[in-house]
C-alpha cells in the first residue's frame, strides 16, 4: 500500500510542479502586455499634450483676428457684439406632445349645459 502511495505522491507533486511552472509564464506574460499597455496609454497622454498645446496655439485670439481680416472678402466674419445674442424667453421651444389615445369609452345619455356653480 505504501508504493502506492509514493508513486500518487510523486505523481501529484509533477502535476503541481507542471501547473506552477504554467502558471509562472502566464504571469510573466500577463506583466508584460501590461507594461506595454502602461507604455502605449503614456504615448497616447503625450501625444494628448501636443495636440492640446496646438490647438492653443492655432486659437490663439490675435491669430484669428488676423485671419478673420485677411480672409473678410470670402468669408464676411465681422466681430460678435451683444446685440447678436438673444435671451431665453426668446427661444421658440416645440409643444409638448399629447399623449396617444389607448382606449375608447362608450358614454350614454344626454349632455348639459352646465348652469351657475356647478360649472367651475
Amino acid at each position: 500500500m505504501r508504493p502506492v502511495l509514493y508513486v500518487l505522491s510523486f505523481l501529484a507533486l509533477i502535476a503541481l510542479g507542471f501547473w506552477a511552472y504554467r502558471e509562472n509564464y502566464a504571469t510573466q506574460a500577463a506583466l508584460k502586455e501590461v507594461e506595454a499597455l502602461q507604455r502605449q496609454i503614456v504615448g497616447l497622454h503625450e501625444a494628448l499634450t501636443v495636440q492640446k498645446a496646438e490647438w492653443a496655439y492655432l486659437n490663439r485670439p490675435d491669430r484669428l483676428r488676423d485671419l478673420a481680416t485677411v480672409n473678410f472678402d470670402r468669408l464676411g466674419l465681422l466681430p460678435m457684439e451683444p446685440s447678436q445674442f438673444g435671451t431665453a424667453a426668446q427661444v421658440a421651444y416645440p409643444a409638448p406632445k399629447l399623449p396617444d389615445i389607448s382606449f375608447s369609452q362608450d358614454v350614454q345619455g344626454e349632455i348639459t349645459e352646465p348652469t351657475g356653480a356647478e360649472g367651475l
